[in-house]
């Protein structure tokens, strides 16, 4: 087994937990949507996923939702709203600011513009990796097989050399399929067996 020297975490529930239940409640309260009329405005418009990709930007996705769902409030409103949904994971975080010393460390993460202006200015130690790969960015999302191969190009990462670390089976799946090697995250401890197991934490 090669040695690893590349650890690449998800951001979303691994690094930091969400509630979109938070957004949904302040969103219906402010435009008098129910939360089944909210919900199904989203699973029936492609605007979230184009905001995604960059298809969009955070300005369009604003204007469009705004005037769908008679938001009158202001752009930062609505910013605040989507994205005050997060809180820190400390012993994540902090097991990946601890792994700085030996491992050179990423971030590759679906997201959105909002979000992540949101978190680097709540949580600063976020922008403290080698590297972002953000799917707005790029215009490409997990489980897509060109979003793994993009992050080892762009930052010389051999595959069996490197640990990606996401909550969704799907992405876990996909990576590994690069030749990655990838741990579902489930809990703090669950991920730590399994940094051991690989050699990167020691007992």
């Amino acid at each position: 087994m090669k040695p690893i020297e590349t650890i690449i975490f998800d951001l979303g529930n691994v690094l930091l937990p969400f509630d979109w239940g938070i957004a949904r409640k302040r969103m219906c309260e402010r435009t008098g949507c129910s939360r089944r009329e909210l919900e199904d405005y989203f699973v029936a418009t492609p605007f979230l996923a184009q905001l995604e990709v960059g298809q969009l930007t955070a300005q369009q996705f604003f204007e469009t939702v705004a005037h769908d769902l008679h938001f009158t409030g202001s752009r930062a409103e609505f910013d605040e709203i989507f994205s005050n949904i997060f809180t820190i994971d400390d012993a994540m975080l902090q097991l990946s600011q601890t792994l700085k010393s030996s491992y050179r460390r990423f971030v590759l993460s679906n997201t959105i513009p909002q979000h992540i202006e949101f978190v680097f200015n709540r949580y600063p130690s976020l922008r403290d990796f080698d590297g972002h790969i953000l799917s707005y960015e790029v215009g490409l999302m997990k489980p897509d097989r060109k979003i793994y191969e993009l992050i080892m190009q762009r930052f010389g990462i051999i595959p069996d050399q490197a640990i990606f670390i996401d909550d969704l089976p799907a992405n876990v799946e996909a990576a590994q399929a690069t030749g990655l090697r990838a741990i579902q995250y489930k809990n703090f401890k669950k991920t730590c067996r399994e940094l051991t197991k690989l050699g990167v934490l020691s007992i």
